[in-house]
């Protein structure tokens, strides 16, 4: 043992390989690399830390391609004791008898009509829209600075947030809601079917659970659909005629709509007010629709489909003017009763309705097209095209009878009229009115 100590602390023994020097370790060297050591490794961390944190700051608006049907469930920030202030502020009644309306989807094309008109005549309004990216924000977010004047605040989320939907209720308790909130369109249901479900089908039993279960429950106003009536041949669409060969995927999911109602009606007591619109058109209006890209279209020079059925069939839509929609919308809401069920069971039988909102006049796309060529005095190059098999149907056409005799629905504007009021109406928002109508 002392032999090995003795070679141990030997300054001058020999080097443990042939041809090689070893040098011994000091402590000063021993220290200088663990300080290199633990600078390297704090250097490391920190660059990936910066990667993390990039990635996080990144991860919104990244590159790498996100479910579109899932594009409207985004994080927003609400609640708060300013929020619920706002909240409850824009839902105040200020006229006798008034009622505290949810509008879903109030920063839509009939949600914006429908919470303004509301507003204007004393009841409380509060907005839910996800300003989805379907067609233009900017639009939407013009429509909710214009319902924002009147004194309507729109809450940014989900129909699908279970715990917003909550909380708002828990906030202001409701008496009706009008559920406009929707996937619309339909050819795009081609190119994304999922947003279709997840917002017409899903969203919707979401509402329905949140309102089933509240104390007390609110009356629901909510918005079908003409195209339930699919490939019916029967004119005019009666609420009577079936409805169960939609021709397209949103049809389809507005059928199903119905059906739920139906259930949440019978199971749960919920009041439930079905409305089928029948091409809704007018100032602020949706930019998918014919008539809009029309307008544009037109102005540009561009070329626009006109399409016809086979034969040389006509095409021809009951367009129906905005503002007669929402005196449809306003009177069912007025004449919804009260639901029975009480935190999420029934007491007794509840109201359960569908109606027709049109005009009862259906005009061919030809003559859509001639109109909006007299309006903008710029002629059309018209494409004709047979209509294509993506779910268009060849004509709608309504029965208004059951909604006039039980709502007092009364349509008043022709589409003579209701384009003039659109165009005029458009050249101001996009041209600064440069243009004149005759």
């Amino acid at each position: 043992m002392s032999q090995l100590k003795q070679i141990s602390h030997n300054d001058n023994s020999a080097p443990s390989t042939p041809g090689k020097f070893k040098m011994e370790k000091s402590p000063y060297f021993n220290r200088t690399r663990w300080h290199y050591s633990l600078a390297k490794l704090t250097l490391w961390s920190f660059a990936f830390l910066v990667v993390i944190l990039i990635f996080f700051l990144r991860s919104p608006t990244s590159s790498v391609p996100i479910d579109p049907s899932r594009r409207s469930l985004r994080t927003y920030n609400w609640g708060g004791s300013a929020w619920e202030k706002r909240v409850r502020s824009s839902a105040r009644v200020r006229s006798r008898n008034g009622m505290t309306v949810l509008v879903t989807g109030a920063a839509g094309f009939v949600g914006t009509h429908v919470s303004s008109a509301l507003k204007r005549r004393g009841d409380g309004v509060l907005g839910v829209d996800n300003f989805n990216d379907y067609y233009e924000i900017s639009l939407k977010r013009a429509r909710q600075a214009l319902l924002e004047r009147t004194g309507v605040y729109i809450v940014e989320g989900d129909i699908n947030d279970e715990a917003l939907l909550r909380k708002l209720f828990e906030v202001v308790p409701f008496t009706h809601v009008m559920h406009l909130a929707a996937q619309a369109g339909v050819r795009y249901a081609m190119q994304n079917p999922g947003s279709y479900v997840h917002s017409n089908i899903a969203g919707f039993v979401n509402l329905l659970e949140v309102c089933k279960s509240v104390n007390p429950q609110p009356a629901i106003v909510w918005a079908s659909s003409s195209s339930v009536y699919g490939l019916n041949t029967k004119v005019p669409f009666s609420e009577r005629d079936r409805t169960d060969q939609p021709a397209s995927l949103y049809a389809a999911t507005k059928k199903a709509g119905e059906e739920i109602a139906h259930t949440y009606n019978h199971i749960y007591g919920l009041s439930l007010t079905g409305l089928r619109f029948f091409t809704v058109y007018g100032p602020w209006g949706r930019p998918d629709m014919a008539y809009f890209f029309f307008t544009k279209d037109i102005l540009k020079g561009k070329p626009i489909p006109v399409f016809e059925a086979a034969n040389h069939g006509t095409v021809a839509r009951d367009f129906t003017y905005i503002d007669d929609i929402v005196r449809g919308c306003l009177g069912a809401l007025d004449t919804a009763e009260k639901s029975t069920g009480s935190g999420g069971k029934k007491k007794g039988p509840a109201q359960l309705r569908v109606f027709n909102l049109g005009n009862t006049s259906p005009v061919p796309v030809t003559e859509l097209v001639s109109i909006l060529e007299r309006l903008l005095k710029v002629k059309a190059k018209r494409n004709i095209m047979k209509l294509p098999r993506n779910g268009d149907v060849q004509f709608t056409h309504a029965n208004i009878s059951y909604a006039k005799r039980e709502l007092g629905y009364k349509p008043t504007t022709d589409l003579q009229t209701g384009l003039k009021k659109f165009v005029r109406w458009y050249l101001n928002y996009y041209s600064g009115g440069k243009k004149a109508v005759e």
